[in-house]
C-alpha cells in the first residue's frame, strides 16, 4: 500500500532491535534494518517478509565510523526511502575501566551510542515534520538515572544523554505529529552481556530481574504511540529508578557502586 509506514531500526540483528523489527512488521510496516552482521539481517528479513508480506531493506554499516553513517543516510535517500519512524537501538558497553581501554575504543563507543543516534535523528527529522507524522524511540537505560560506578565508564553518561536528548526533542516536536520516547529498560534477554564479555562473570540473573525483549518492546511502542517521553520497563526497574531519583545521593552512590562491582572486568 502506498501509505505504508517505513521504520528504520539500528542494531536490528539481535535482541531488542530484532524484536522491534518483529513488532513493527506485525503491524504491517515496512522496515529498514541496519547492523554490521548483514547475514543475520537477511535471515530476519526473510522471516518477516514471508510472515507479514512487508518490504524489508537490509543495510550493513559500522556505526562507529562517521563516514559509514553518512554513507548509510545517502544510500537510504538514493533508494527513495524516507523513514517515518527511527529506532535508535544500536549500542554496547565497555566493561573495563576507562584507564584500561584505549582512546579509540572509547571514541568508537561515543560514536555508536551518542553521535550516530543524534545524526540519524537530525537527518530524518525534517521529512517527519513535513509529513506531520514521525516516531522516534531512543534506547536509553535505567542506568541513565544512576550516579555511575567503576567500569562501563561512559555508559551511564551516554544513556543519560539519550534520555535528556529525547526529552528535549520531544518538547520541540510533540505538537507537530512527531512522538519521541526514551526507552529505559533494565536487564533484558539479549546478547548484550555476551558482546561486552560479561556473560561468564555475571552468570545467569534470576528470571524476575530479566525482562523479555518482547515485553520491553511492546511497552516502548505503546508509550511512544501515547506520546510519552520516557518509559521505564518492569516494576522492579521502576522501583530502582524511583529510589535512584528520590533517595539522597549519599545513600544511593555507595549502594550502586557496591552492586556494580560484579559488572566490571
Amino acid at each position: 500500500m502506498a501509505d505504508t509506514r517505513t521504520f528504520l531500526i539500528t542494531g536490528a540483528s539481535s535482541g531488542i532491535g530484532a524484536q522491534f523489527a518483529r513488532a513493527y512488521a506485525q503491524r504491517g510496516y515496512n522496515l529498514i534494518l541496519v547492523a554490521r552482521r548483514l547475514n543475520r539481517l537477511q535471515d530476519l528479513a526473510a522471516e518477516l517478509t514471508a510472515k507479514h508480506g512487508i518490504a524489508v531493506t537490509c543495510l550493513d554499516a559500522d556505526l562507529s565510523d562517521r563516514a559509514q553513517v553518512k554513507a548509510l543516510v545517502a544510500r537510504i535517500r538514493e533508494m527513495n526511502l524516507s523513514p517515518d519512524g527511527l529506532i535508535n537501538n544500536a549500542g554496547y558497553s565497555l566493561a573495563h575501566t576507562f584507564a584500561s581501554t584505549t582512546t579509540q575504543q572509547q571514541m568508537d563507543f561515543v560514536e555508536v551510542c551518542v553521535m550516530t543516534p543524534t545524526y540519524l535523528a537530525r537527518e530524518f527529522l525534517d521529512p517527519m515534520l513535513a509529513r506531520g507524522f514521525g516516531r522516534i524511540i531512543n534506547v536509553s537505560s535505567m542506568v541513565a538515572f544512576s550516579p555511575g560506578a567503576a567500569g562501563h565508564t561512559l555508559y551511564p553518561a551516554a544513556k543519560a544523554y539519550m534520555l535528556k536528548f529525547s526529552r528535549s526533542l520531544a518538547a520541540e516536536v510533540a505538537y507537530k505529529g512527531v512522538n519521541v520516547t526514551a526507552l529505559c529498560p533494565g536487564s533484558t534477554e539479549s546478547e548484550f552481556q555476551t558482546a561486552n564479555g560479561m556473560a561468564a562473570a555475571v552468570g545467569t540473573s534470576p528470571s524476575r530481574f530479566v525482562q523479555s525483549a518482547e515485553a520491553v518492546v511492546e511497552a516502548a511502542i505503546r508509550a511512544n504511540e501515547a506520546g510519552r517521553e520516557v518509559i521505564v520497563t518492569g516494576l522492579i526497574n521502576k522501583l530502582a529508578v524511583f529510589l535512584m531519583t528520590y533517595l539522597p545521593d549519599g545513600l544511593v552512590t555507595p549502594l550502586i557502586r557496591w552492586g556494580a562491582k560484579k559488572y566490571q572486568l
